[in-house]
């Protein structure tokens, strides 16, 4: 994929997300200027292991260098108001990871500064990018699938199965009131919105915590595990299931879309896909640039027969980015409005978790 010319681009933050991102940088042949991190022992650390310029003592330094084009914000989830919010004050482009924010007030706050200051500024909910997620998009906007009917979706994971796996996002005070839904399930659900183009109207919820105490963290409060009941705008009804203690399953992203004519699997795990089904027979779709919509094609980076995965759909993410800071305007690019909105069903689950009832959105 094409991008702008090179950007320079700076870092708060690195562990496993900042290596990510580092490496869809130089993809899109940014010029990595700078990073900071908790200190500055690792700011050098992370400096010299993915190939920063320089390393910064703090998030304030970086931001005061006018070289630097664009801030990744790449921190625990409790701190990225206050790095969003410093970089658009200090007229910094800025992709900032997911959750947004750990409120929809201080989401709101950031997509608001952000339209107001002018600057691009995304969220990375990079399964967008697949390229046959963008053929399912298509095929549901030509109106192939026919009214839309129902929806079952789920994310999967079992990284955190055992009460010795520990984390920082199982402590709410750096990873907000929810876990799992905030941090996969906000993937689902925009998933769902983005193929289906029809919003989820109002949710009902269940939460469990499997374990309150974890190797290093007492008292927890955040969520293990998800099941939500959906209603959609147009009125069709579906069901979600997040789980990061499901054993076996590593990172299962699974979005299944029923409409009068046709139905539309996708699996993440599987990207190079789409089952389609129908009345009389169904079908497994292979990405083929000569059978896709001219959208997939555009993000099918590789030949056919050559496997695109996690990594490209970043690449593409941020490709796509930085191309929007030269004014180029490319389809699907989830901005703070979107990552606003993710906040926005996030809070309503926990609501309705709480409450027993039904929560709009």
């Amino acid at each position: 994929m094409s991008s702008a010319p090179a950007l320079r681009v700076g870092f708060i933050g690195g562990g496993f997300m900042g290596d990510v991102h580092s490496r869809a940088s130089r993809a899109a042949r940014a010029t990595l200027a700078g990073v900071c991190s908790s200190s500055r022992a690792s700011s050098e650390r992370v400096a010299t292991t993915l190939g920063f310029e320089k390393a910064f003592d703090s998030a304030a330094d970086l931001l005061a260098d006018d070289a630097i084009d664009l801030v990744h914000v790449v921190t625990p989830n409790a701190t990225h108001l206050e790095f969003a919010l410093a970089a658009i004050a200090a007229g910094k482009h800025v992709v900032c990871e997911k959750p947004l924010a750990t409120s929809t007030s201080h989401a709101a706050q950031l997509a608001a500064a952000a339209t107001a200051a002018g600057v691009t500024a995304t969220v990375p909910f990079v399964y967008r990018f697949h390229p046959m997620v963008r053929e399912a998009r298509a095929r549901v906007r030509a109106g192939e699938t026919g009214q839309l009917l129902s929806i079952q979706g789920s994310y999967l994971q079992d990284w955190l199965l055992a009460s010795s796996d520990d984390n920082w996002r199982v402590d709410a005070k750096l990873g907000g009131p929810s876990r799992a839904f905030a941090d996969i399930g906000s993937h689902l659900c925009d998933l769902t919105e983005f193929v289906t183009g029809d919003r989820i109207s109002r949710v009902q919820a269940l939460t469990r915590i499997v374990f309150d105490q974890r190797a290093t963290n007492r008292g927890i409060t955040t969520e293990d595990l998800v099941a939500v009941l959906v209603e959609t705008g147009s009125g069709a009804i579906g069901t979600l299931l997040v789980s990061q203690v499901a054993p076996g399953r590593k990172n299962r992203l699974h979005l299944e879309i029923s409409g009068s004519a046709e139905t539309i699997g996708f699996d993440q795990e599987d990207p190079e896909t789409l089952w389609l089904g129908r009345r009389t027979g169904s079908q497994l779709l292979r990405r083929n640039n000569d059978e896709l919509s001219a959208d997939a094609v555009r993000v099918s980076t590789l030949p056919p027969g050559h496997p695109l995965g996690y990594q490209d759909a970043f690449n593409a993410f941020v490709a796509d980015s930085y191309a929007a800071v030269a004014g180029e305007a490319r389809e699907g690019l989830p901005t703070f409005d979107d990552g606003l909105r993710a906040v926005r069903l996030t809070d309503a689950v926990l609501e309705s978790a709480r409450s027993g009832n039904w929560i709009e959105t």
